[in-house]
Formats: structure tokens, C-alpha cells, sequence
């Protein structure tokens, strides 16, 4: 048992850290405020290899490990949890689903151009009666032969409206359910493929989240992932690796929370001294430190099952379920030991408390992950 980093994985977090701090800490006050999708900033995150980061050589990726991109996403998170989100979509979701169970020729066709940031996906599961339970896909993709006549809806689509390249769950044979369910490559100039407006959220409002309606979009066979009937176990699978990607999130902004408290705890001062000499402080900085630790450790964790060829499924489960509820604890008390100023936009916490819920919710909620974990636990 090794919990420390090799020299690759701290120049890794390092780099990670720099891009942070020098390219996405200035002006996002600014685009949360205005909703602005940090387009330069993924842009640079594609060039660094941010955007590709397990994603193997020779398809233009940084052929890194799990743990890596655990590093980079908690670092970037730290930061900007609206340019983390597109990070992790691409990686998790995207660049990881289609090296892993594509054909070659999709492979070779789109994963250079994602791994490289020269454009980015998107994951299209969650529909309006589809979000907790997946099976209920209303999205229907008819088999008229050479093509999939595709018709429907999907909601809270992360990069909806700028990505170029969009994996989309849809159900071909409604007898078989869950093993009537394919996952189907397509992209937005197809005719009939309609974005919906710019979602309005409470939290990651730079990031671009729209639905997306379909009305008689033909969609060749080729364009097919896996076998006929496969979707819903590729979107199972993909989904189980998405989940150590929000919790990286989740861990980069309860840590990027935690370390501007402690800045302010020693800088502001109250009853003649720094607040972090106040025992009421000091205890709640000891509690955010313990309980990030955890998470970082649970996510780590998972990422080393990821890589080690284990099942991750319920290590996977458990970071994304403990890491979120440490996110919205960290940034709730954050705001608190800011008191007044917590409130503020300039001193960043009110926004990574509102960043912080949706690790709650997406990517399978806090619910959905209590009921893998307790699964498996009564399984035993």
C-alpha cells in the first residue's frame, strides 16, 4: 500500500494547478455571472491534453491514468467547476465510452479531434420522465434498415448547444427494455436535430446546458455503438467512471473552499485576534480538513480500482456520494467562516456553495448512489 504520487503525478497536478490559477481564476466571477461558456479556457484545457487524458497515444490522447485525471479535475475544479464539467463530460463520458467500446473507424474518425479540445461531447441520457430511472428512455431510434429513424427529447444535456459530437441513448425495441436500448453517435448538423434554450441554473451557470429535440433525424447504422441492444449497458458502464469524475469535481470544490476559509480564517480579525484563533473557527477548519481528506482518499481509491482492471462500481459510487455531500458541507461552512463577505460574489464561496449541489444530482443522485452501494453491501 503506496498513498504517495510518482513525479509524473505531481507535475500533472501541478500543470493542472497553474492552468487553474493563471487561466480560468480571472474573469469567473464574470462568466458565472453572465453565463458565459469558458470556450477560450476549454479551448487551452485541449491543448494542455486536459481534454483527453486516458484517451491512448495513437489516438491523439495524453494516455494517462484514472489517477491523473483525478489529480487535474480536482485541481481545475478548485477553481472553475463550469470548465471542470466539460473536462469531465469529455473524458469520462465521451473520449472513455467511445475508445472503449467503439469500432475502430469511429475511433480513428473522432477521438483525435476530441482528445486534442479541437471539439467536445456530449452525454444524452437524461430525458423528462428519464432521469433517475434510465430505463424509461421515450427517445426512440426505429430501425428502417441502413438507419435509425431517431425521435425525442433530452433534458440537462451538459454542452448541449457547443458540442460537436453527441452520444445519445435511445430505445430501438420496446419489448426488450433495457436490452432494447442502443447508443448512437450523431452530430448537429444532422436534419432534424433541434437545441432547445440555454438552461437557467442556480450553480456551474457557465456551463452550456440545453435540451435537445430530434424529429426524424436519420442516423446510419455505422453510427451505432456496440452491438444492437447494448446502449443501456454501455450508458451503465460509462456512467460508473462518469461518477469518479464528479467526484474529483465534488473534492476540487470542497478543497478550493476549504483552502480560501483558511486564507480568510488568518487573515480576518475579531475580538482582537485572527478568527482562526477562535476555537468555534479552528474546529470547523479541523472538520473540513478531515472530511476532504476522506473523500480525496475514497476518490483515489476508486480511481485505483478504475486502473487496476477492478470493478469500480461501488468504489466509484461511494467517492461520488460522499464527496458531493463534503462538497455542499465544505462551501456551506465556507460562506459561514466568511460570514458578511461569504455572501459575496468577489470572495468566490457563495459560488462553489451554489456549484456544489448539483454533485448531488447529476450523474446518478445521491439517492441512486445509496442504491448501488446498498446492493452490493446486502449482496455480500
Amino acid at each position: 500500500m503506496d498513498f504517495s504520487l510518482t513525479e509524473e503525478h505531481k507535475m500533472i497536478q501541478q500543470a493542472a494547478r497553474d492552468f487553474a490559477q493563471n487561466e480560468l481564476l480571472p474573469g469567473v466571477i464574470e462568466r458565472d455571472e453572465k453565463q458565459i461558456f469558458p470556450a477560450e479556457q476549454v479551448k487551452k484545457m485541449g491543448e494542455l491534453g486536459f481534454m483527453g487524458m486516458m484517451v491512448d497515444p495513437k489516438y491523439g490522447g495524453s494516455g494517462l491514468d484514472t489517477i491523473s485525471y483525478v489529480l487535474a479535475m480536482e485541481e481545475i475544479s478548485k477553481v472553475d467547476a463550469s470548465a471542470s464539467v466539460v473536462m469531465s463530460v469529455n473524458n469520462s463520458l465521451v473520449c472513455w465510452g467511445l475508445q472503449t467500446f467503439g469500432t475502430e473507424e469511429q475511433k480513428q474518425e473522432w477521438l483525435p479531434k476530441l482528445a486534442s479540445g479541437e471539439i467536445h461531447g456530449a452525454f444524452c441520457l437524461s430525458e423528462p420522465e428519464a432521469g433517475s430511472d434510465a430505463t424509461s428512455q421515450k427517445t426512440t431510434a426505429i430501425d428502417m434498415g441502413d438507419y435509425y429513424l431517431v425521435n425525442g427529447t433530452k433534458n440537462w444535456i451538459t454542452n448541449g448547444n457547443t458540442a460537436s459530437f453527441y452520444i445519445v441513448i435511445a430505445q430501438t425495441d420496446v419489448a426488450k427494455k433495457s436490452k432494447g436500448i442502443n447508443a448512437l453517435i450523431m452530430t448537429k448538423d444532422m436534419p432534424g436535430f433541434l437545441i432547445g434554450p440555454k438552461e437557467q441554473k442556480m450553480g456551474i451557470r457557465g456551463s452550456d446546458t440545453h435540451s435537445l429535440m430530434f424529429s426524424d433525424v436519420k442516423v446510419p447504422k455505422s453510427n451505432r455503438i456496440g452491438e444492437d441492444g447494448f446502449g443501456f449497458k454501455f450508458a451503465m458502464k460509462t456512467l460508473a467512471g462518469g461518477r469518479i469524475g464528479i467526484a474529483a469535481q465534488a473534492l476540487g470544490i470542497a478543497s478550493g473552499a476549504y483552502e480560501l476559509a483558511l486564507k480568510y480564517s488568518k487573515e480576518r480579525k475579531a475580538f482582537g485576534t485572527e478568527i482562526c484563533n477562535h476555537q468555534a473557527i479552528a474546529f470547523k477548519l479541523a472538520d473540513m480538513a478531515v472530511s476532504i481528506e476522506a473523500a480525496r482518499h475514497l476518490c483515489m481509491k476508486a480511481a485505483w480500482d478504475k486502473d487496476s482492471h477492478y470493478n469500480y462500481d461501488v468504489s466509484g459510487a461511494m467517492a461520488k456520494l460522499y464527496a458531493s455531500q463534503v462538497a455542499m458541507d465544505t462551501a456551506i461552512e465556507a460562506v459561514q467562516i466568511h460570514g458578511g463577505n461569504g455572501y459575496v460574489k468577489e470572495y468566490h464561496v457563495e459560488r462553489m456553495m451554489r456549484d456544489a449541489k448539483i454533485t448531488q444530482i447529476y450523474e446518478g443522485t445521491s439517492e441512486i448512489q445509496k442504491i448501488v452501494i446498498s446492493r452490493a453491501v446486502l449482496a455480500e
